[in-house]
């Protein structure tokens, strides 16, 4: 029997070296959704974009994860395995309806991003779709006959007849987001004239040069690094002082925390000091000199600057509490019965 041999049509071959090129050529790309998107809309982007040389391939998920594992296995063959392992870590990416566009270096992936994601069209509910937001009808007149009062009562929208067309009361949530839009409701707003729903392309995943994740994560800013950042740090703090075990994270607290007990010790002793024994000594009996020293300065009416005291409220027998506290557990003050001016 003769040995069967499926021959892979030319289109097939022709998709493949297309998408290998693009590989080849750019290291970042984008996975972009285009559900309920028409294919005029796609055609457009298309053509803005390979303008700025960024590309739009769009194909069967089943060829551009067949070309990746093929491309995977020859880079691998080849010895090439931090490339081989970015074309594999590019098959998760090829899910749903979607499509890859490929990046220059000279382009920036968020901005990319927004400008795609910008051009959306405005289109009539279709009965059975998954509504993308809320729809509400607003209440006023309708421009319909008394003959649909019937249409508007099965869907139980409060109206009433006014000027020889029928109105509605009162605003109502015809549909509800994430759920599917009836038949009855799709009629509705077609009578209406009312197009609720903004459809346009999503970008989903990224792939920057080996590393993929999901574009939510280009919303991120600065900050909300920073701030995840020092609140990661501060739990590796935490954990490590429960543990007592010292790491460049709890060292500093560690040290802090020694510091003050120092200067507990030094105020129970009288006969040793040195000088920032001496000034917190000073503080403690005069607490004013410390708001003062961490008082915004006022200005004068003469234009000087003159720091702002703070008035002493609690009473000197503290101290003994706040020497056992460390530097920062002082409230007290003295006793005085200055005049604030």
């Amino acid at each position: 029997m003769a040995e069967y041999s499926r021959k892979v049509p030319a289109k097939k071959l022709a998709y493949g070296e297309r998408l290998n090129y693009y590989l080849d050529n750019f290291g970042a790309s984008l996975t972009i959704g285009v559900d309920n998107v028409g294919s005029k809309q796609i055609a457009s982007a298309r053509k803005t974009l390979r303008k700025r040389n960024v590309h739009i391939l769009m194909g069967k998920n089943t060829i551009i994860r067949k070309v990746l594992n093929v491309r995977a296995d020859r880079l691998e063959g080849e010895g090439k395995l931090k490339a081989a392992n970015n074309a594999r870590a590019m098959i998760e990416m090829a899910t749903g309806n979607s499509g890859f566009v490929f990046i220059p270096n000279t382009e920036s992936i968020a901005t990319l991003r927004d400008d795609i994601m910008s051009d959306k069209v405005q289109t009539a509910a279709k009965a059975g779709i998954i509504a993308p937001s809320d729809v509400l009808v607003p209440a006023g007149p309708t421009g319909q006959d008394p003959s649909t009062t019937s249409f508007f009562q099965a869907l139980d929208i409060p109206t009433k007849i006014n000027r020889g067309q029928v109105e509605i009361v009162s605003d109502v949530h015809l549909i509800k987001k994430g759920e599917k839009v009836g038949r009855s409701a799709a009629e509705l707003l077609v009578k209406l004239g009312i197009k609720p729903f903004y459809y346009g392309i999503s970008v989903n995943m990224v792939y920057d040069n080996g590393d993929v994740y999901p574009a939510v994560v280009l919303d991120l800013s600065d900050g909300d690094i920073a701030a995840a950042f020092t609140r990661a740090t501060r739990e590796v703090a935490a954990l490590c002082l429960a543990l007592n075990y010292p790491t460049a994270a709890s060292v500093p607290h560690s040290i802090i925390d020694a510091y003050k007990n120092i200067l507990a010790v030094g105020l129970a002793c009288e006969s040793y000091t040195w000088d920032n024994l001496e000034q917190v000594k000073a503080i403690l009996k005069d607490p004013s000199k410390f708001a003062a020293a961490g008082a915004p300065a006022a200005v004068a009416a003469d234009g000087t600057t003159a720091a702002v005291v703070a008035e002493p409220e609690e009473e000197a027998e503290e101290e003994s509490s706040a020497a056992a506290g460390g530097m920062f557990g002082a409230s007290g003050s003295d006793d005085s019965d200055s005049d604030s001016s």
